[in-house]
């Protein structure tokens, strides 16, 4: 009999896996449909969806193994790194899918949000002001217009897979939609600086350092209040508050 195991858990969703079978129970109905529709769009590798019933989605196990994990040295090659910039590229050059994208803001919106979270951050005593001051300033690069391209939406370094140097698929797209092309390439290099010049070598186009930067930052400082209160340890070596603090 196999084993379950469950992959992630909290309060609005969870992963479990079965031999060779995920299941993703999720409570918003919505994030299920767009991970299908998603992945038959994608002109990348995905999984394969092999039924889905309300609340849950069962998908076949990908070859191979994650690229890496946050807060933890990737083993891959460098040539798999730049094969997944490849893969995002692609991605990013596709027709825009026919949604929004849950994770589109224009630049006032996100200023005010980023606002917001900032200062619950230092009056709840989560993380030092001078930290979040400074990590602030940095992410102001990442508030600007930008034109929309088709995005993973949640495109961290566990969701791509990897066998030798070859991408064999793309996990988790229900957050994917039209978004910032440089959010999902500081998702995917969070935590892993050292990497970057070898995804943009197989992404093969100019893009703004200073953005990508920028958009480590913002997004730590958006997710260490959530990751916390959801059990997961942005504290943990090489993770959200590492990232911050390596901005000092």
């Amino acid at each position: 009999m196999d084993e379950v195991k469950v992959v992630v858990a909290h309060s609005e969703r969870a992963t479990l896996r079965v031999g060779d079978v995920f299941l993703k129970v999720d409570g918003d109905q919505a994030r299920i449909d767009v991970e299908v529709e998603a992945m038959a769009l994608a002109p990348v590798p995905t999984p394969e969806v092999l039924w889905r019933k309300p609340s849950v989605l069962a998908i076949a196990a990908l070859p191979g193994r994650a690229l890496g994990r946050l807060g933890e040295p990737s083993t891959a090659s460098p040539a798999a790194w730049t094969a997944a910039g490849a893969a995002i590229r692609k991605l990013h050059e596709a027709p825009l899918p026919p949604w929004p994208g849950r994770r589109r803001r224009d630049p006032d919106e996100l200023a005010a949000e980023l606002d917001r979270e900032c200062e619950l951050l230092v009056t709840n005593g989560v993380l030092p002001a001078d930290l979040v001051t400074r990590n602030r300033q940095v992410a102001e690069a990442a508030i600007r217009p930008w034109a929309p391209v088709f995005t993973h939406g949640d495109l961290q370094i566990d969701h791509v897979f990897v066998d030798g140097d070859e991408v064999t698929g793309i996990i988790d797209w229900s957050e994917a939609g039209r978004g910032d092309a440089l959010f999902d390439l500081a998702t995917f290099t969070l935590g892993h600086e050292e990497h970057l010049d070898d995804v943009i070598a197989g992404y093969g186009a100019d893009v703004d350092f200073d953005v990508i930067r920028a958009w480590w930052s913002l997004r730590s400082l958006l997710g260490v209040r959530w990751l916390v209160e959801h059990g997961f340890d942005a504290f943990a070596p090489g993770c959200e508050v590492d990232v911050l603090r390596s901005r000092m």
